[in-house]
């Protein structure tokens, strides 16, 4: 009878586990420490070698069980896991099984299948109020028996000062439309207004703290013609040539927004992606019935100027009465290129009297583009920021997407996660204001011809990489679920107020010369450590630094 067999392997959270690949330990990568208030993940991979698969118990000891949450790590799909442009800097090129999905465990079990390797998430949220010291964590696989099967031991330092407030905007882009869609609700039911509280209440946890609010159905990702499930905050009546505005769903929204912890808010585009050529989708009550007054064939001025000259005046003093005013973002149109500097211009003069006094942001990438004057506050794709820091821009944000494929940070399912990670290193070291991605919970396809269903296909139909469209599944019940990509994401954010700590302490070329020391050349966006054994080492000489002045 062949023996049974367990093995059990301390990881880093910045390891992807693969069924069929045994991991390796590291023990540079697994030494954790943090801060209070700062959570904490690392990974338990386990193996079973025997016949048939085996339903194991886990369990935890330690002083820190009460703040540990033990998931398991799931395999998705992926039959577009890698551009053809790309560069060596990933895990694998074809399509495949690959780990991303965070799931809790039932009845605090853990089934292995014999031969493959399966993964342990372990998250510790270390508490804001803690004694200072290492604090061992078991994990111990408990059989049917009640015999330990195996067990990993991880030490844990807490260094007992609180990781300061995040200072960094950022935003991922939040389509209540596609959970109405998923979940198969009307849109603001009480149903999807439920489904939408659980979704902001997890996307403020992990550090978004700007919110794109619906004010009308955002155009954005939607075929030219074509439309996205209807979502739009505010009411509209039209008598004549008056509207009247009902804002109660919005002062709804930004109550939820306001209970996760979110800051700002950034109001849907108000013009056409790719051009600013027409009006967004808009629906108005009419002699009693619902129409759709502008849309694809509204141009961007004209009629829809007029509108505008109504409406952006009563939203102005809606967001000031909510006491948001001023902590409110308005776009024009996003990703404009060169070719629509025209048009983008005339789209921004038609509402420029209405938000002179207002912050403006907007994706683009042409550095010329941005010495026309007329974007404020530029979100450059992080592939094409150099022209930006160069010329020392103020207010500077950062973004990628699908197309950020080779030698810059991103967060595709196929990369390597200290890829995401590097993320706050970066926008620390060049004094980034801020940071944009398109998709926390994007489920359609590109240009949102159908919907999908994220657990089955991950990569919008063949269109964008796996992991570019969201960062969250919709789990059962309207409880969304996390990928490995948002943990590390948080991570990134988390190093990002770690340093700024930091700099109040020795100041910011200190803190570069620490984060640069051991390196050949300077970090640049282009240029970065790609092994996770920097990270977690680095972070260490983050902490003990910190530790040194508390």
């Amino acid at each position: 009878m062949e023996q049974i067999h367990y093995r059990m392997v301390v990881l880093s959270s910045l390891e992807k586990v693969f069924p069929l690949e045994e991991p390796v330990f590291s023990p540079e990568c697994c030494r954790f420490n943090g801060l209070c208030g700062e959570t904490l993940s690392f990974q338990s991979a386990c193996f079973f070698k025997g016949q048939g698969k085996e339903k194991l118990k886990v369990r935890v000891s330690s002083a820190l069980k009460d703040s540990i949450r033990v998931r398991k790590v799931l395999n998705v799909p992926s039959a577009y896991p890698v551009h053809e442009k790309r560069d060596s800097n990933y895990l694998n090129h074809g399509p495949g099984l690959y780990p991303d999905l965070l799931r809790d465990l039932e009845e605090d079990s853990l089934v292995l299948v014999p031969g493959h390797w399966q993964s342990l998430w372990i998250d510790i949220t270390i508490p804001d109020v803690i004694p200072g010291g290492i604090y061992p964590v078991t994990l111990s696989l408990i059989n049917s028996q009640e015999e330990e099967a195996a067990s990993v031991t991880a030490p844990v330092e807490v260094i007992p000062v609180q990781l300061p407030e995040q200072e960094l905007f950022h935003t991922e882009w939040f389509h209540g439309d596609c959970l109405a869609d998923y979940y198969k609700v009307p849109v603001f039911s009480e149903e999807h207004w439920s489904i939408l509280e659980q979704f902001i209440s997890l996307y403020g946890k992990r550090g978004m703290n700007m919110i794109l609010t619906p004010i009308f159905t955002p155009p954005l990702d939607t075929a030219v013609g074509g439309e996205r499930t209807t979502i739009q905050l505010v009411s509209i009546i039209q008598e004549k040539n008056r509207f009247l505005f009902d804002f109660s769903r919005l002062e709804r929204w930004v109550d939820i927004c306001k209970n996760a912890g979110i800051q700002y808010f950034e109001m849907a585009h108000l013009f056409t992606q790719w051009g600013a050529y027409h009006a967004p989708k808009i629906m108005v009550k009419k002699d009693g019935k619902d129409i759709k007054l502008f849309g694809w064939d509204t141009p961007s001025t004209g009629i829809y100027t007029a509108f505008l000259d109504q409406f952006l005046p009563a939203l102005k003093e809606e967001l000031d009465r909510l006491k948001i005013l001023e902590r409110t973002f308005f776009h024009i149109s996003d990703e404009p290129e060169k070719d629509h500097l025209e048009s983008y211009a005339r789209a921004r003069e038609s509402v420029m009297k209405h938000l002179k006094d207002c912050r403006l942001l907007d994706a683009l990438s042409d550095y010329s583009f941005y010495e026309s004057g007329i974007i404020e506050r530029p979100v450059c794709a992080n592939d094409h920021i150099e022209p930006f820091l160069d010329h020392k821009v103020p207010h500077l944000w950062s973004y990628y997407c699908t197309a950020q494929c080779v030698d810059v940070a991103n967060r595709f399912m196929a990369m390597p996660s200290a890829r995401n990670r590097v993320y706050g290193l970066q926008v620390y070291k060049y004094g980034i204001e801020g940071i944009l991605h398109w998709g926390f919970n994007f489920y359609n396809s590109a240009f949102s011809l159908r919907h999908l269903n994220p657990y089955e296909v991950t990569d919008c139909d063949g269109s964008f990489p796996s992991g570019d469209a969201f960062l969250v599944y919709p789990g059962p019940d309207g409880v969304p679920e996390e990928s490995i990509r948002l943990m590390v994401l948080y991570e990134a954010k988390q190093d990002h107020r770690a340093l700024k700590l930091l700099e109040h302490y020795i100041g910011k070329e200190a803190v570069i010369e620490l984060l640069e020391e051991d390196l050949s050349e300077p970090i640049t966006f282009r240029s970065y450590p790609k092994s996770s054994a920097y990270f977690i080492g680095v972070r260490n000489k983050i902490n003990r630094m910190i530790k040194k002045y508390i």
